[in-house]
């Protein structure tokens, strides 16, 4: 080694164990140095600085001054314009009579702790300390997963997060109410109904900012099907039967007619059938599509049905006629409605039975009064 690398090396030293000197001495506590002055430490406030942004460490120098540094706990960072740490993060802003200033970039939450300013003067030693506080936004580090169960099963949803303050955590049910449902980190949900699935969001807060993330709930339930509304159609003319089912995992559905089942390739027919619903078209009615139907809904959870009445709308309505309240209010009217319902299916079934035997009725083409008594003569020999 050269002499002048020794000449720095010991400088280097030298100044280390000046400064770790300088730190063994209790604050406030009297030393003797040049004109007998006393050493003192200031404790500036506290540096509240966020995760990712740039905390810049100022030092005020005054006196005449031989030797400064800025340490974090036992680390030297700067010694005068020497850079002592590794860390490409910290740098040096200012060096004069006036002021010593380093920065640290891209603040993370190992920068947290107390910095000294060191600072040997002519005269006395002295040292000025500050604590940075690192705030760091929340961060939600653990989520449960989405959920499928089926209907009456116990839930627990857990969100976990991590932050500075410690942030609070929420659930709420994203819907149109969005009514809160939890303010903690683990959500419990007994014996859970259909009304209850959907997406959960999981909120973290703190003073710095909010972490938000949701977790899908889905619930599992026999299909329900709707009441089955019989259909009117003349003969030759289009006719569709509507069934419509609310179930998870979607249904799948079936058509009969009394007790056989109807396929898709069953002439002058069509089955179209979607998650929420099937269709059964008659593209040509005949007096043999007249009849009962049943539609059955099937999942895994189990089965609903429903049944529709397909009948003869061949005669046009009169006044005299007794016909169904269009928009029934609850009680009498839909009471009234659904026995109405009951007779004319009993009549429509009895017709569709009676042309079904006698084929003479299908198509009458004689005077009212004769075909009265064809009517009654067939109605006797059934």
């Amino acid at each position: 080694m050269s002499i002048r690398g020794y000449f720095v090396a010991f400088s280097k030293c030298t100044i280390f164990l000046s400064l770790r000197i300088l730190f063994l001495v209790p604050a406030g506590l009297q030393v003797r140095s040049q004109g007998d002055s006393q050493s003192y430490n200031k404790v500036m406030d506290n540096i509240t600085v966020r995760q990712g942004e740039t905390v810049f460490l100022r030092c005020a120098l005054g006196d005449v001054v031989t030797h400064t540094a800025w340490l974090n706990r036992s680390s030297i960072l700067y010694a005068g314009e020497d850079k002592w740490s590794i860390d490409p993060r910290v740098s040096l802003v200012t060096l004069n009579q006036e002021e010593f200033t380093i920065k640290i970039e891209n603040v993370d939450m190992t920068d947290e702790g107390q910095y000294v300013c060191a600072i040997q003067t002519s005269s006395r030693p002295r040292t000025t300390s500050v604590h940075i506080l690192v705030q760091v936004p929340p961060k939600i580090t653990n989520l449960s997963r989405d959920v499928v169960v089926n209907e009456g099963s116990n839930i627990t949803l857990m969100c976990q997060a991590s932050g500075k303050p410690e942030p609070s955590i929420s659930w709420k049910l994203i819907s149109s109410s969005g009514d809160l449902v939890s303010d903690d980190e683990y959500l419990e949900i007994p014996s859970i109904s259909r009304q209850k699935a959907g997406t959960y969001e999981c909120t973290a807060v703190n003073d710095i900012d909010t972490d938000v993330q949701t977790v899908d709930i889905t619930v599992n339930y026999a299909p329900a099907v709707s009441e089955g509304r019989d259909v009117g159609v003349t003969l030759g003319q289009r006719g569709v039967l509507e069934c419509e089912a609310d179930a998870v995992p979607e249904a799948d559905f079936e058509w009969y007619k009394d007790n056989r089942r109807i396929f898709n390739d069953f002439d002058g027919m069509e089955i179209v059938s979607t998650g929420l619903g099937s269709k059964l078209t008659f593209f040509n009615v005949s007096d043999g599509d007249y009849g009962n139907y049943t539609c059955v809904a099937i999942n895994t959870l189990g089965s609903s049905n429903t049944s529709f009445l397909l009948f003869d709308r061949g005669y046009a309505c009169r006044q005299y006629f007794m016909t169904p309240f269009p928009d029934p209010n609850p009680g009498p009217q839909t009471r009234y409605n659904a026995a109405l319902a009951r007779t004319r299916a009993r009549i429509e079934m009895t017709f569709g039975q009676i042309k079904g035997r006698f084929q003479c009725l299908k198509s009458l083409r004689v005077a009212p009064d004769r075909a009265c008594d064809i009517i009654v003569a067939c109605a006797v020999l059934h």
